[in-house]
C-alpha cells in the first residue's frame, strides 16, 4: 500500500481529523513553541552581566541547546518509528515548556548559570522531539501534490515563532521586566501543548522493534544522506556564517538601521531574512507541488542563496543590504520545504522519523561549525572571501542533489510522485538501500 493511499483511507475517513486541521494544529503549535528559543537572545546577554555570567559562559548557554540536539535528533527519528508521532510531538511541546519554567526560576535562584544552562540543555531535547515528529506528521497527512505545501508551512511556522520570540523578548523585558517575558514564553509554550495534545491525532505508522534508541542510530539510505548533506551546506552558509557573523559586518562597514548600532541593526536584518525565509518556505513548497519534479524548484533557490551571499561583502549600506538579505531568506526558505517534501517521497513511511531525525543532524552540524569556521577566517582574511566562498555551498548542495538522486532514481529530475512503494519506472532505483 502507498503513503498515499493510507492517508485516504485514514484521514479522509468521517471519524479522523482532516488533513489541513491537523497540518494547521501543527504550525501553531510549533509557532507558539518558538516564542521560548528565540525570547532569551535579547535579554541573556545583557541579563548574564546582572547576574555576573562570564561572557564566555553566555555563549555556552545560547548554544546549549544546539549541542543537546546533536545527541538528540537520531534517537528522536527512532522513537518516532518505534511509537509513533503523537506521543513524542505532545512530549516535546511539553518538555520545552519546562524549559522556559527553568528561565523563570532561574532568574531569581542561587546559580542561576546552572538553571539556565539546564534548561537549555532541556530545550534542545524537546526541540529535537519537535522537529522529527512535525516533518513526519507533515508526510503522513498529505498526498504528493500538496506535501511540499505542508512542509514549508510547518517549518515556516517554526521558523516565524523565533523572531516573534526576539521581539517578545525584547519589547516585554523593557516594558515589565525578564522575568514577565519569560512568563509569557512560557504561556504560550503551555498552550502550544494543550493545542496540540487536543487536536493532534497519531498518523505514523509504528514499528515493533523494541531495540535501544542510540544518539548513532541514523538513517543511512542514499536518500537521506543526500538531502542531509544538503541541509549541513545549506545550514552551515545560512545559520553558521550569516548569523555568526553580520553583527561584524555591519560593524565594519558603519551599516546602520533606524539609527540603531550594529547589535541592534544586526537584529533587524536577521528579521528581514528569517521573513524572507518563512514566506518562501510555503511559495518553494508549493512551486514543488505543482511542478512534476521538485528538483529544479530547490535548484533555483539554491542559486538565488548563493546570489545573496555573492551580494553581500558588496553592499555598502542599508538600502544594498536589503536586497542580499532578502536573497539569502528568499533561498534558504524556497529550498527547505522542497527539500522534506523530497525527503518523504523517498523514505518508507515506517522509516520517516528516523529520516528526519537524520537530516536534522546534518542541519545542527552545519550551524554548529559554521562560527567555529569563518570567525577566524573572516579575522584572518576578511569578509570578502569568506562570504565569497560561503556562496559556493549552495551550489555544492545542488551538485550533490542532482548526483545523489540520480543514483537513486536513475533521473536528474526525479517525479514529485516517485514514492517508495508507488508504481512507475523509479520504483526499483527508488527503494535501494531502504531497508
Amino acid at each position: 500500500m502507498t503513503r498515499d493511499s493510507t492517508i485516504e483511507r485514514d484521514v479522509s475517513d468521517g471519524g479522523e481529523r482532516s488533513a489541513r486541521t491537523v497540518i494547521l494544529s501543527v504550525v501553531v503549535s510549533t509557532f507558539f513553541i518558538g516564542f521560548g528559543g528565540g525570547v532569551v537572545f535579547p535579554i541573556f546577554p545583557t541579563l548574564g552581566q546582572v547576574l555576573g555570567i562570564s561572557p564566555l559562559l553566555v555563549g555556552v548557554i545560547l548554544s546549549a541547546n544546539r549541542f543537546t540536539r546533536l545527541v538528540a535528533n537520531a534517537p528522536a527519528g527512532s522513537l518516532v518509528d518505534r511509537l509513533g508521532a503523537r506521543q513524542p510531538f505532545v512530549a516535546g511541546l511539553a518538555i520545552q515548556a519546562v524549559a522556559t519554567v527553568g528561565y523563570v526560576i532561574a532568574v531569581r535562584a542561587p546559580l542561576p548559570e546552572a538553571w539556565f544552562l539546564g534548561a537549555r540543555l532541556l530545550h534542545g531535547a524537546g526541540s529535537a522531539l519537535v522537529f522529527a515528529t512535525s516533518y513526519t506528521i507533515a508526510a503522513n497527512v498529505s498526498l504528493s501534490e500538496s506535501r511540499g505545501t505542508s512542509m514549508g508551512l510547518i517549518r515556516g511556522g517554526s521558523i516565524l515563532g523565533f523572531p516573534t520570540g526576539l521581539l517578545l523578548g525584547g519589547v516585554v523585558s523593557e516594558l515589565s521586566g525578564s522575568t514577565t517575558a519569560f512568563v509569557l514564553a512560557t504561556g504560550f509554550s503551555v498552550v502550544a501543548t494543550a493545542l496540540a495534545y487536543a487536536t493532534v491525532p497519531e498518523t505514523h505508522v509504528t514499528g515493533e522493534s523494541r531495540s535501544s534508541v542510540k544518539p548513532w542510530d541514523i538513517d543511512t539510505s542514499l536518500p537521506t544522506l543526500t538531502l542531509g548533506l544538503v541541509n549541513f551546506a545549506t545550514w552551515f552558509a545560512y545559520m553558521g556564517v550569516l548569523f555568526a557573523s553580520l553583527v561584524l559586518f555591519l560593524q565594519a562597514r558603519g551599516i546602520s538601521a533606524l539609527g540603531f548600532d550594529a547589535q541592534g541593526s544586526s537584529g533587524i536584518f536577521m528579521a528581514v531574512t528569517v521573513l524572507s525565509a518563512a514566506t518562501f518556505m510555503y511559495v518553494g513548497g508549493r512551486l514543488s507541488d505543482l511542478g512534476e519534479s521538485r528538483v529544479p524548484t530547490m535548484l533555483v533557490f539554491l542559486v538565488l542563496l548563493a546570489g545573496g551571499f555573492f551580494t553581500l561583502p558588496r553592499a555598502t549600506s542599508a538600502p544594498t543590504l536589503i536586497p542580499a538579505c532578502l536573497m539569502m531568506g528568499a533561498g534558504m526558505g524556497g529550498t527547505l520545504g522542497p527539500l522534506m517534501a523530497l525527503l518523504a517521497d523517498l523514505t518508507a513511511e515506517d522509516r520517516m522519523g528516523r529520516a528526519s531525525g537524520t537530516t536534522n543532524v546534518f542541519s545542527d552540524i552545519g550551524g554548529g561549525l559554521g562560527p567555529i569556521v569563518s570567525l577566524p577566517l573572516i579575522d584572518a582574511y576578511g569578509f570578502l572571501p569568506v562570504y565569497t566562498i560561503s556562496a559556493v555551498f549552495p551550489l555544492l548542495a545542488g551538485a550533490i542533489l542532482v548526483a545523489g538522486l540520480y543514483a537513486v532514481t536513475g533521473r536528474l529530475f526525479p517525479a514529485t510522485t516517485s514514492a517508495v512503494g508507488e508504481s512507475g519506472p523509479t520504483d526499483a532505483k527508488a527503494t535501494e538501500g531502504l531497508d
